[in-house]
C-alpha cells in the first residue's frame, strides 16, 4: 500500500504561525522533502525535530521527484515543504502533485500560511473574484506580452516579484493598464517591517522608481471596469489584427483595416499592437 504525501505549508515571515496541525505531520512523517533543506532545517530545530530529508526543487523535479515517488510507492509517508507558503503553489511540488494523482498516492493538504491569501485578504481591493499570476516572465518582451493578455481581465489580479524587478514590473503594470489603475503593494508579509501600500499604479511605478524596494513582494492589482454589453474593445482590435496579419497583410495595413471595421482609433491601436 502506498504512502501519503503531505503538503505542509511553513511560514512566510512568522515561526508563529507553525500550527500544531503543521508540527504533528513533520514529526510523524517518515522524510521529508524540501525546497531547500539548510532553510528546513531551522524550522526543524526550532520545533525540536530531527528527521531524515531529501532535496525536492525545481532543478531536480526528475531526479528528485522519482526518489520521492519509489518511497511513497514503498509505503513510506512524505511530508513535502517549501522554503516559505504552500507547496505545489507557483512552487515545482505541483509536479509531484500530479505524478502523485497520475499513480493513485493520496496527497493530503495541511491548511497553513499562503503569501497570496494573505496579500488579498488585506489588500483592500475586491476579493469576490480574482487570478493568481504567480511571477511574471523575466524578460521584458514576454512580461509586456503576458500582460497584454490580461487587459481585459475584469478579476482582482495577484502576482509575485522580487525586489530587483519591481519598478520595471511596476511600469510595465502601469504602461498596459493605465497609470489610474487601484494597486496594493504588500511587502515583508507577517515579518517585522510589514507593509502594505495602496496605490495608483502610476504612483507605485513613480514611488519604486526613487525608492529601492527591499523584500518580497505581493501585488494585488484590480481587475478592468466590465465592459457594457456589445462594446468594441481595443482588445477585440488586436485580435482582428492578428487575423488579418495571418492572411498576409504588414501590421500596418492590418491595423488600418481593423481599425475602420471596428470603429476603433487607428494610432492607439497601432501603438498597443508594436507595445505587444
Amino acid at each position: 500500500m502506498a504512502g501519503t504525501l503531505y503538503l505542509v505549508p511553513t511560514p512566510i515571515g512568522n515561526l508563529g504561525d507553525i500550527s500544531q496541525r503543521m508540527a504533528d505531520t513533520l514529526a510523524q512523517a517518515d522524510f521529508i522533502a524540501a525546497e531547500d533543506t539548510r532553510v528546513s532545517i531551522k524550522l526543524l530545530n526550532h520545533l525540536g525535530l530531527k528527521k531524515p530529508m531529501v532535496s525536492y526543487h525545481r532543478h531536480n523535479t526528475d531526479s528528485g521527484g522519482r526518489a520521492v515517488l519509489d518511497r511513497l510507492l514503498a509505503g513510506e509517508n512524505c511530508a513535502l515543504v517549501t522554503d516559505a507558503g504552500m507547496p505545489a503553489i507557483s512552487d515545482p511540488g505541483e509536479e509531484l502533485v500530479a505524478q502523485c494523482a497520475a499513480l493513485g498516492i493520496p496527497v493530503c493538504p495541511i491548511p497553513g500560511p499562503c503569501a497570496l491569501v494573505v496579500a488579498l485578504a488585506a489588500s483592500g481591493q475586491p476579493t469576490g473574484r480574482f487570478t493568481f499570476e504567480g511571477f511574471l516572465p523575466m524578460n521584458k518582451k514576454n512580461r509586456r506580452s503576458h500582460l497584454d493578455s490580461l487587459r481585459g481581465e475584469e478579476r482582482t489580479m495577484v502576482f509575485y516579484e522580487a525586489p530587483h524587478k519591481l519598478a520595471a514590473t511596476l511600469r510595465d503594470l502601469a504602461d498596459t493598464f493605465g497609470a489610474d489603475r487601484p494597486i496594493s503593494l504588500c511587502r515583508e508579509l507577517t515579518k517585522l517591517h510589514e507593509e502594505i501600500r495602496r496605490a495608483t499604479l502610476g504612483e507605485a511605478a513613480d514611488y519604486y522608481r526613487d525608492n529601492t524596494p527591499k523584500g518580497e513582494f505581493v501585488l494585488v492589482v484590480r481587475g478592468s471596469e466590465p465592459t457594457e454589453e456589445g462594446e468594441v474593445t481595443l482588445e477585440d482590435g488586436l485580435l482582428l489584427v492578428d487575423r488579418l496579419r495571418g492572411e498576409g497583410l504588414s501590421l500596418r495595413d492590418a491595423v488600418r483595416q481593423a481599425a475602420k471595421e471596428l470603429g476603433l482609433p487607428r494610432k492607439q491601436l497601432y501603438d498597443r499592437a508594436v507595445d505587444r
